[in-house]
């Protein structure tokens, strides 16, 4: 027995056994499940945080945690807030209020583009849930912190500071931060966070895509005269190529200023991309991506499960603004998604892992940096993909 489900594995991560030829549960029963499994698996995880560092990864028996100006610092605590609201856990509760507080001082952070990430992934989903005014008085902070790395000239928010190969960066990446800046706008803050969001997204449209609705990671600009000085890669196989978890930064963060302004090019923008991802020839029966659509070696290329996880949960918020045949697709594409990644195929066994919920994410395979290991952004965004369902579709 053990041989042949090594063997369906195996089959499963090529794309050559469908989801459709395993058993599956109930969605409200495996939904129910997963969020009982995160609540007792993050007990493990939580044993392995270095005191005031977060948990990144965990790769050879070891816990890798960073210090909290990480990009990616924010996902443990909203993944916590995410278990405590489906289980009402007060033990997750706690760890969630303590992961809060180390990362307060981040609400004065100006060092890069990510406090969206770091900041409303953790205070938004606290203050979502609680409506503690001390949470939203730091999520206001954050944008204010945020809103300092606009470029009036380029009309973008710069990602990364100047360096030997950049002069003014922008990343696909950038668009998720957008949606703490619409939130402030739209709950109190100053107007002008939601303009800079709206500008920075309508420059990213201008230049990030290609005719067929693919996205570059990163354009670099000139900041005197706001001209595109080239467009490149830094995470994916090529300048040319598709780096998955990239398209799903731009699936989610258009999706995501659909919310926002209704504005109907977001929503176009956002199918297109959608439709790339769905019928691109490169994507595997178990619709979990290999980290690059034009990897190099697939089909046994390396898979990025936080990309599944991501455009998963992007595709369910798509199908609230479609109907229809498309509004189908995009709800099935995410079923296959969610039972992907809940398979054993990608999920971890209770106190393995390191106390990650799943495996098979790639971080930076050109850099040689987090390849097939578990990553914190990909739990998170699991975790929210399976909250998304249940309110939406069930």
């Amino acid at each position: 027995m053990k041989k042949i489900n090594f063997i369906a594995t195996l089959l499963m991560l090529s794309g050559s056994v469908s989801l459709a030829q395993t058993e599956k549960k109930p969605m409200a029963q495996l939904i129910n499940d997963e969020f009982k499994f995160a609540a007792e698996q993050y007990k493990v995880l939580g044993k392995n945080i270095t005191p005031g560092k977060t948990p990144q990864s965990f790769d050879k028996g070891k816990s890798i945690n960073y210090d909290v100006k990480w990009w990616c610092s924010g996902f443990y605590a909203g993944s916590l807030w995410n278990i405590y609201e489906q289980t009402k856990n007060e033990n997750v509760k706690k760890d969630a209020e303590a992961a809060l507080k180390i990362l307060e001082p981040n609400q004065t952070y100006t060092g890069n583009h990510d406090l969206g990430f770091m900041m409303y992934c953790s205070f938004g989903n606290a203050y979502r849930l609680t409506g503690k005014p001390e949470y939203k008085a730091v999520i206001q902070q954050s944008a204010a912190s945020l809103a300092t790395r606009y470029r009036p000239v380029v009309k973008s928010i710069q990602s990364w500071n100047k360096s030997k190969y950049w002069e003014c960066p922008v990343i696909i990446d950038n668009m998720m931060n957008l949606e703490m800046l619409n939130w402030v706008s739209d709950n109190g803050g100053d107007k002008k966070y939601k303009e800079i969001s709206v500008t920075h997204a309508n420059t990213t449209l201008k230049n990030h895509f290609r005719p067929d609705f693919s996205s570059y990671h990163v354009i670099d600009y000139n900041p005197q005269t706001g001209e595109v000085l080239k467009k490149a890669t830094w995470q994916g196989a090529a300048n040319c190529s598709a780096w998955s978890r990239g398209q799903g930064w731009a699936l989610y963060g258009y999706t995501m200023m659909y919310r926002f302004t209704k504005d109907p090019e977001y929503l176009k923008q956002a199918k297109g991309i959608a439709h790339f991802i769905l019928n691109h020839p490169n994507l595997p029966a178990d619709k979990i991506p290999f980290w690059d659509f034009d990897a190099q070696g697939i089909p046994f290329a390396k898979r990025d499960a936080s990309a599944g996880a991501l455009i998963a949960s992007a595709l369910l918020e798509l199908g609230q603004y479609t109907a229809g045949s498309e509004k189908t697709t995009f709800k099935s594409a995410a079923e296959t998604m969610i039972y992907s990644l809940s398979s054993e195929a990608y999920h971890a066994k209770l106190g393995e892992n390191g106390g990650f919920l799943l495996m098979h994410s790639t971080g930076a395979y050109p850099l040689n940096s987090e390849i097939d290991v578990p990553l914190i952004y990909a739990d998170y965004y699991y975790l929210e993909a399976l909250a998304r369902y249940k309110k939406w579709y069930l």
